[in-house]
């Protein structure tokens, strides 16, 4: 499997996964994804995320939103 598609299979796991743990639609997380540049954040990381978990990268993305001050709850609206 290319790059390109590890980090876009990647990048499709944890858009599920942050849609279960945040008890919202795929279509809200992607909303969010998109408009914080998470998609973008997880394919420069590839390299670093593929040794890591689904829960650990997770982590890290929830990390980088508390960052930029983003609420998640009232994203999810």
């Amino acid at each position: 499997m290319s790059e390109k598609s590890q980090i876009l299979f990647m990048q499709t796991r944890l858009l599920r996964l942050a849609s279960e743990k945040w008890n919202t639609s795929i279509i809200k997380v992607n909303d969010i994804f998109a408009k914080y540049n998470i998609f973008k954040f997880i394919e420069e990381c590839f390299g670093e995320f593929h040794m890591e978990g689904d829960d650990a990268v997770l982590y890290d993305i929830e990390v980088l939103l508390r960052n930029k001050e983003v609420d998640i709850h009232a994203e999810l609206g």
